[in-house]
């Protein structure tokens, strides 16, 4: 059990996010609200995540002070261009489409911030997906719906047991959070 400073706060609705904390053994509580996740139009691919988990992070700071505040956020990146969330059923089948018999990359950006100081990273996992049928297309979608995912998938459901064949990189970094990278930096927070 890591013992903290500052009380922790988890700002994010992700169950999944929640669940991986909680794995680590640190006390923290939930506190969201609706942050816009927009960003500038000429930003590189793979620097949307950290930007991102940055602006939620200062987001907070002037309703939580003296509190431990950790936002992300996650993208999925295919030849350069990111697929975002889903917006409905034909969106989610054809990133999924997209996706099917190739290799994309994950990466998850993290922001850790008290009293307006923010430390982010970020980190990548390269995820290869085999053919994906039709049907199992189909299945996945109709069953999970998978509209609050970026890349409409998530790894830890079923698409991800049948047809990801390998990783390289943090299992828990595509389910939302490099939790490897998170402990360590929460150390630095310890009584």
């Amino acid at each position: 059990m890591m013992n903290l400073r500052h009380p922790l706060i988890l700002a994010s609705n992700s169950p999944r996010r929640n669940q991986l904390l909680l794995d680590l053994g640190v006390d923290f509580n939930v506190f969201t609200k609706h942050i816009e996740e927009d960003y500038p139009a000429d930003l590189q691919a793979d620097e949307v995540a950290t930007f991102l988990s940055e602006k939620k992070n200062l987001a907070y700071h002037d309703e939580l002070r003296d509190r431990l505040i950790i936002t992300s956020d996650t993208t999925v990146i295919l030849d350069d261009r990111l697929l975002e969330k889903a917006a409905d059923r034909s969106e989610a089948v054809d990133m999924l489409n997209q996706l099917s018999g190739r290799s994309h990359k994950v990466t998850t950006g993290v922001s850790i911030g008290i009293n307006g100081t923010v430390k982010s990273f970020d980190d990548t996992t390269v995820v290869h997906f085999r053919k994906l049928e039709k049907s199992e297309i189909d299945y996945y979608v109709d069953t999970y719906q998978p509209y609050d995912k970026a890349g409409a998938y998530g790894i830890q459901e079923w698409i991800g047991q049948v047809g990801i064949t390998s990783i390289e990189g943090s299992y828990f970094n595509v389910m939302g959070l490099p939790v490897h990278k998170v402990y360590e930096a929460l150390k630095q927070f310890q009584i």
